[in-house]
C-alpha cells in the first residue's frame, strides 16, 4: 500500500515535470514571434500615431534623442478642411463600391455555376483561381500592356478602337476597377463555394417535394445560409480596396496619370514630399474609416450568426 502511493507520487511528479518542460519549450518558441510582431507592427503603429500630432519629416536632420515638435491636432484639422482630400475620399469610396460590388456579384454568380455538375468543372475552377495567385504589382504591369492604346489587346478584343485607359482621367479609375474585379473575384467565389457546399441537400429535396420554385429555394435556403460567408468576403475585400496601392501603381504609376485614390496620395505625401507627420495623420484617418465600416459589417455578421 505504501509502495503503491509512493509510485503514484513519483509518477505525478514526473508528469508535472514534463508538463512544465513542455510549457517552457512552447514559451521559448512563441516569445521570439511575439517580440517580432511587437517590433514590426505594434511599435510603428504607436510611433506613427505620435508623429501624426507633430511637425516632423523623415528627411529632417535631427540629433539622436531629439523629440519631434508637437503641434496637436493641426494635421487632422488641415486634412478635414481640405476639399481636395474630400475629393480623394469620395473617389476612393466610389472605387470601393464599384470593385467590391462587382466582385461580390460575379464571385457569387460563378460559385452558383461551379456548383452545377458538368464536365471539366475542376479544371475551370483552377483557371478561375489563377489571377488571385499572382502578384498585384505584376498584374498591374501586365494590364498596363493590355491597356496600351496603340498595340494593347484589351481594345482590340472588345473592338473599342484607340481608347486610352491609362492617362485619360475619366477612364483610368475604371481601368483599375476592371483589373481588381478580374483579380479578386475568385476570392469571393471560393468563399461562396465553401458556403454552398455546407448547405444540407435534404433542404433542397424537401423544397422540391413542396414544389418550390428556383427563386424561392434561392431566397429561403441558399442566401440565408451563405449570407454570413458573403459578409466575411465583403469585410476582407472592403478593407483591402480602401488600401489599394499596388494595382494603381502598376497600371498608371504615381504621376499625374494616377487617379485620385487616397492610398496613392498617402504614398506621395509620405515618401515623395516627405511630409511624414501629415502622411501619418492621413493613414490614421483611413484606419478610422476602415474600422467604422467593418464594424457595421461585423454587427450584421453577428446578427446573421445568431
Amino acid at each position: 500500500m505504501f509502495k503503491r502511493s509512493k509510485d503514484n507520487k513519483i509518477e505525478r511528479n514526473q508528469i508535472s515535470y514534463h508538463s512544465m518542460r513542455d510549457t517552457s519549450l512552447i514559451r521559448l518558441f512563441i516569445l521570439p514571434t511575439i517580440i517580432l510582431l511587437v517590433v514590426i507592427n505594434v511599435f510603428p503603429l504607436f510611433w506613427s500615431l505620435i508623429l501624426s500630432f507633430s511637425n516632423y519629416s523623415a528627411k529632417m536632420l535631427t540629433q539622436w534623442g531629439e523629440n519631434p515638435e508637437m503641434i496637436g491636432g493641426v494635421n487632422y484639422s488641415r486634412i478635414l478642411a481640405d476639399p481636395d482630400m474630400w475629393n480623394k475620399f469620395i473617389t476612393t469610396a466610389k472605387y470601393v463600391l464599384l470593385s467590391v460590388g462587382g466582385e461580390m456579384i460575379l464571385g457569387f454568380g460563378l460559385a452558383l455555376l461551379i456548383q452545377l455538375k458538368f464536365k471539366g468543372r475542376e479544371f475551370i475552377t483552377t483557371l478561375l483561381i489563377l489571377p488571385m495567385t499572382m502578384s498585384p504589382v505584376i498584374v498591374g504591369l501586365m494590364w498596363r500592356l493590355f491597356y496600351n492604346p496603340n498595340w494593347g489587346m484589351f481594345n482590340y478584343l472588345l473592338g473599342l478602337g484607340r481608347i486610352d485607359w491609362i492617362s485619360d482621367p475619366s477612364r483610368n479609375l475604371y481601368s483599375i476597377v476592371i483589373v481588381d474585379i478580374w483579380m479578386w473575384t475568385p476570392f469571393v467565389m471560393l468563399l461562396s463555394i465553401a458556403g454552398l457546399s455546407a448547405i444540407p441537400q435534404y433542404l433542397y429535396e424537401a423544397a422540391e417535394i413542396d414544389r418550390a420554385s428556383w427563386w424561392s429555394k434561392f431566397r429561403r435556403i441558399t442566401l440565408p445560409i451563405v449570407y454570413p460567408i458573403l459578409l466575411v468576403a465583403l469585410i476582407f475585400r472592403t478593407m483591402e480596396a480602401f488600401k489599394i496601392f499596388d494595382l494603381p501603381m502598376g497600371i498608371t504609376g504615381r504621376g499625374a496619370m494616377a487617379p485620385p485614390l487616397i492610398a496613392m496620395h498617402l504614398y506621395n505625401i509620405s515618401f515623395v514630399t516627405w511630409k511624414t507627420s501629415y502622411g501619418s495623420a492621413i493613414g490614421y484617418i483611413i484606419l478610422i474609416v476602415i474600422i467604422a465600416i467593418t464594424s457595421i459589417f461585423i454587427k450584421y455578421l453577428n446578427k446573421a450568426k445568431q
